[in-house]
């Protein structure tokens, strides 16, 4: 076997499935992480693709590894291992063991060796082709364990076998992920959701403290008069910002079936962000087959996440009959669904109360998905008809969710991704 053809560790080949080292960053990274300083080009070509390749006769290298090299090479084997393409995930695991305590070393093994991102692909891969999930229910394994999005999912699904004694340790992972989104998402979205409060109250006639007078200026500099060095404004801008009223109302509709875990955290996150604004009266829904309204619990998003219950079935058509239950200002309020559209209730009923809401001025959103996770799947049939009622469906980053707020508060065309 030359060093062109995958092999063990990498894609399709002899380990079968593909792992963090298959994928292109994991790769890299397995290639540059080593010890490095490796003087010839062909010694360190030929290293590199022994680390992706993962070893045994059949690699091609000849090439033997040392040091933290070969520290590296154990961590993926333990995971990955070596063998023929119909091994089971049983007989790669030899090298994580059954207990706790072995997962964990090799949890802070691979941390060590390999950045970040990489480390969380090489847990969801141990998660899914190990079955560590049980695991995840002892502190000693989330304590040492890399967090994000994709592993509060997976907590959150766990929670109700959870034992009490590591439900703290749960809580505060998910706490430092959801406090991590918060930072890098909270302050655009309060600013660009801000700014679209502004412009969707604009009113023309403002009294004296309502006056925007930047923009007022701007807008009359044409009526500077230099022998009074002033400028008389012939029209005053003014947006409301005076007033502490609620303008709009937000309801959030989420699908809480397992396939929309990471979409289920970044929607608490920005539940809470939105709740936070005065302007905006935020109502959070979660459902599938049954519906919850977890508004109450907005001022924690952990709370949030903790009150859902990820898996089961989907009932959208009943989600939706109680948050137009909920609507009492229909011209000021926003319904975003987020949800694949797997239909297991009425699928007429639910496209009448879009209908219904849509004619009586609700902005009615659909997102088929709130990640980073790309492209999701989703039922098209239901998408088509829900574009034919002028509510497009289309998969959202956490990213694009403010500006898509934005334009939905001030009734504009939505940003929709070009999905080309």
């Amino acid at each position: 076997m030359s060093p062109g053809t995958t092999g063990t560790a990498g894609t399709t080949g002899t380990a079968g499935t593909t792992g963090a080292v298959g994928s292109t960053g994991a790769a890299e990274a397995v290639a540059v992480g080593g010890a490095g300083g490796v003087a010839d080009p062909g010694q360190e070509r030929l290293r590199r693709w022994r680390l992706v390749l993962g070893g045994g006769a059949a690699d091609g290298t000849g090439c033997e590894l040392a040091g933290q090299d070969a520290a590296m090479d154990g961590a993926l084997t333990a995971l990955y291992g070596r063998g023929d393409k119909g091994q089971t995930a049983k007989d790669r695991s030899a090298g994580l063991g059954a207990s706790a305590p072995s997962v964990a070393r090799w949890l802070g093994d691979i941390r060590t060796y390999f950045p970040s991102s990489v480390v969380q692909v090489m847990q969801r891969d141990a998660i899914d082709r190990l079955g560590l999930s049980a695991l995840l229910l002892e502190p000693e394994m989330l304590e040492a364990i890399e967090a994000d999005v994709h592993l509060v999912g997976t907590l959150l699904s766990l929670n109700k076998a959870m034992p009490e004694t590591t439900k703290e340790t749960a809580r505060a992972v998910v706490r430092k992920v959801v406090q991590d989104l918060e930072k890098r998402l909270a302050t655009r979205t309060r600013a660009t959701l801000t700014g679209a409060l502004d412009r969707s109250a604009r009113i023309n006639r403002p009294r004296h403290h309502d006056i925007d007078w930047n923009r007022t200026i701007a807008a009359n500099l044409k009526h500077y008069l230099p022998e009074y060095r002033t400028v008389v404004p012939e029209r005053l801008i003014g947006y409301g910002r005076a007033s502490q009223s609620v303008k709009k109302e937000v309801i959030l509709c989420i699908d809480q079936s397992g396939s929309m875990a990471a979409s289920v955290v970044y929607a608490s996150v920005f539940g809470a962000v939105l709740a936070s604004m005065r302007s905006i009266n935020t109502r959070l829904v979660v459902f599938d087959t049954a519906v919850v309204d977890l508004t109450d619990q907005l001022d924690d998003p952990v709370d949030v996440l903790f009150g859902t219950q990820l898996g089961g079935g989907t009932d959208i058509n009943r989600a939706l009959a109680y948050c137009q239950s909920q609507i009492t200002r229909p011209a000021e309020t926003v319904v975003v669904l987020i949800s694949d559209l797997y239909e297991g209730g009425i699928r007429n009923e639910m496209l009448k109360r879009v209908a219904a809401m849509k004619a009586s001025g609700v902005q009615f959103v659909t997102l088929l998905a709130l990640s980073d996770e790309g492209a999701p799947a989703y039922d098209r049939e239901h998408a088509a008809a829900l574009g034919a009622l002028g509510a497009p469906a289309f998969a959202c980053t956490p990213d694009l969710f403010p500006e898509v707020m934005a334009a939905a508060i001030e009734k504009r065309p939505l940003p929709i991704p070009d999905t080309a």
